[in-house]
């Protein structure tokens, strides 16, 4: 099994500060296994979890439970709690937690779905945590080639072929078997389609049906299924509400929703400094990519996911204001993919599944940022550095670049 180092990092960096930390991500992406992980490096630690009866009676009974823990040494210990957003009063009772026991204890708070969701409004948790994100495998964590933060910063486009043929392998593996644990680990295509169908389902008609007040969750499922042949492109609400036959708002609700609990995600137009920007699309990707059919269209959502990946755990420690957006014009000239930080734009990207000879709207669009810029593409065993006037641009292998993200 995976140790899921990367993470473990951001946990031991966030929790320094905090005695509180939430973790949220994806279903099944190894949220209550990265906890116990955790757990393994304290001598003192309680695990807890909302969905088994004796641990529910435990909480309801005596809240100060953990208090009584048997300590092995005088060491801080850690008290997890798993699922405790189905608690209807979580909120006030880790507030309360938290007032009376942060001198005493770490508390890592985690969730299925989205943990996160509650974070709106009148959050009376506010400033006694710090939220991360787990995500299913990327090839930037299963390749263990990351770069520095500094310096992939300073030199985006600096790429070496080493571990060359292992990193194909691990890319392959993700584009047939998915990023998350089970499927992935399992190396076998049918565990995995067992896998994804069944997935679906209980998002859908147990997290999705019980923490919201949807009904229709045959019309959900139906809207899911729907966008894999979407990915690529800027999201049509309007086509999709024609399709299901439902009003354009219970789409963009539905949308949502499915955002919401990690089954899509979503990046929205850059409008800066470029004429004649389309304004307000978005596009939409899959974490379960290897349902989308068309090559091109995983290929380029599989990028999506690492650059999502990244970006999010930047922001997680503090290393900046990271945002992850694509360009489209007027003239419909598109580049699939702009890191901006604190509203500058950092690096282009485009994602070509074939094509080694650089896009021309990511040379014109190169040329207007003034920013560095990647061609992603999926075959080839080395990689071109192309003058684009005063700035440069790196035509590479995906799964050599991508492994290399910090």
């Amino acid at each position: 099994m995976e140790k899921r180092t990367p993470y473990i990092k951001v946990w031991k960096e966030l929790s320094h500060d905090k005695a509180m930390i939430f973790l949220a991500g994806p279903r099944q992406s190894g949220k209550t296994t990265l906890t116990k992980i955790i757990a393994e490096s304290f001598t003192n630690s309680l695990y807890w979890n909302w969905d088994i009866t004796e641990h529910r009676a435990q909480l309801l009974q005596e809240p100060r439970f953990f208090s009584h823990l048997v300590r092995k040494d005088t060491s801080v210990p850690l008290i997890i709690f798993d699922e405790i957003h189905k608690y209807k009063d979580w909120k006030n009772y880790l507030k309360g937690v938290y007032d009376e026991f942060r001198e005493e204890f770490k508390f890592l708070i985690s969730g299925s779905g989205r943990l996160d969701i509650y974070q709106k409004g009148g959050d009376s948790l506010a400033g006694r945590y710090y939220l991360f994100h787990l995500f299913p495998f990327t090839i930037a964590e299963l390749g263990g080639m990351n770069r520095p933060f500094e310096e992939f910063m300073s030199d985006p486009l600096h790429i070496t072929m080493k571990k060359s043929d292992t990193l194909k392998d691990i890319w392959r593996q993700l584009s047939t078997l998915s990023g998350f644990p089970e499927p992935y680990l399992s190396g076998r295509e049918t565990t995995y389609r067992r896998w994804s169908n069944t997935y679906t389902r209980q998002l859908v008609r147990e997290d999705i049906r019980d923490l919201t007040d949807i009904k229709s969750v045959q019309d959900i499922e139906t809207l899911y299924t729907l966008l894999p042949s979407k990915i690529g492109s800027p999201l049509s609400a309007n086509s999709l509400a024609d399709t299901i036959r439902v009003s354009y708002n219970t789409v963009r609700s539905w949308l949502d929703i499915l955002e919401r609990f990690y089954l899509t995600f979503s990046i929205p137009t850059w409008t800066g400094r470029v004429a004649r920007a389309i304004q307000k699309e978005r596009k939409c990707y899959l974490f379960d990519y290897p349902r989308i059919k068309d090559p091109a269209a995983r290929f380029e959502n599989m990028v999506a996911c690492e650059l999502l990946r990244a970006v999010t755990i930047w922001n997680d420690i503090g290393l900046g204001t990271f945002s992850l957006h694509f360009i489209k014009d007027k003239e419909k000239r598109e580049v699939d993919f702009l890191i901006a930080n604190d509203g500058e734009p950092f690096l282009l990207i485009e994602a070509k599944l074939s094509d080694s000879q650089p896009a021309k709207p990511l040379l014109a669009f190169q040329n207007n940022l003034g920013v560095p810029a990647v061609q992603l593409i999926e075959a080839g065993d080395g990689y071109r550095i192309i003058t684009n006037g005063a700035n440069k641009l790196l035509i590479a292998p995906a799964w050599q670049w991508l492994a290399h993200l910090p």
